[in-house]
């Protein structure tokens, strides 16, 4: 019988490439059709707290909450090998100047607050779209801002100040590249459906690969102000080989990151990670 999928993820240029083929009907889905809800990814990660999507994007800290109702699908990681947020000042700062100060941050769930409590443990987190932290910064309601998606390559341009890569200081750390998101299914689809779920999403990442200007057409409309060559820059750091599977060093960067946050105390329960075959 037909079926709809309900997939959620962000409007942004590295979700749409890689959702590109699947928005765009490109590949064969047979009985399934694939019903895209775009949002922020901190909404998305209070939307999964509920099990309201069949299929969605999250972050990987968010996953420490989700692991009972969701599996990480193999392919769709957004991973960043070496480099990652961005924590930005208004003047040049180091990470330990951040330290009991207020820094606007993306939510509370997302992977890049995580990544942030390791390295500065003590800091008031003032919770802000993802799109209006450098103006926090800049209007004074916070001391620092921690960038994610293309701010993290547009930041210099409003003249912000680099303080720190949370992508670097965590492959500096653990040696790790640092996993930001990922794609979860809802384990009560059942082991067919679950597979045949995977299947697609796998094909649709290919397809974006193997038609890259196609697939940057599609992302452009998602850009929020990049030009084609960032973003594909941009892209390029979001969607790879690490996106079509988390191989083993993915999986291993993954139960590496929880157990940090567990043992910090800022994830407060044990995390059993399970992966779709």
């Amino acid at each position: 019988m037909p079926r709809t999928i309900h997939v959620g993820h962000s409007p942004d240029s590295d979700d749409a490439f890689m959702f590109y083929a699947l928005a765009e009907g490109l590949i064969d889905t047979g009985d399934l059709t694939y019903l895209h809800e775009l949002q922020d990814i901190e909404t998305l990660n209070r939307r999964a707290l509920k099990g309201e999507l069949e299929v969605t994007a999250v972050s990987i800290h968010a996953y420490a909450y989700l692991a009972d109702r969701y599996a990480l699908l193999p392919s769709g990681s957004s991973m960043g090998d070496g480099y990652g947020p961005r924590l930005v000042a208004r003047t040049p700062a180091s990470l330990q100047a951040a330290s009991g100060r207020r820094i606007a941050v993306p939510g509370l769930l997302t992977t890049a607050y995580l990544a942030l409590k390791l390295a500065v443990p003590d800091f008031e987190a003032v919770v802000v779209p993802f799109d209006e932290i450098e103006d926090a910064v800049w209007n004074g309601t916070a001391d620092f801002g921690l960038l994610i998606h293309e701010g993290q390559l547009t930041y210099g341009d409003t003249g912000l100040s680099l303080v720190a890569d949370l992508g670097e200081w965590w492959l500096g750390e653990t040696g790790l590249p640092l996993p930001l998101g990922g794609n979860v299914v809802r384990k009560d689809l059942g082991p067919a459906l679950i597979t045949q779920i995977s299947r697609h999403l796998r094909a649709s990442i290919d397809y974006a690969l193997e038609h890259r200007s196609g697939a940057l057409d599609h992302a452009m409309r998602f850009a929020r102000g990049l030009d084609r060559s960032k973003a594909d820059t941009f892209v390029g750091m979001y969607v790879n080989d690490w996106t079509q599977d988390y191989g083993d060093r993915g999986r291993t960067a993954v139960r590496a990151l929880l157990d940090h946050g567990v043992k910090a105390g800022i994830i407060t329960q044990p995390v059993t990670v399970e992966f779709v075959d």
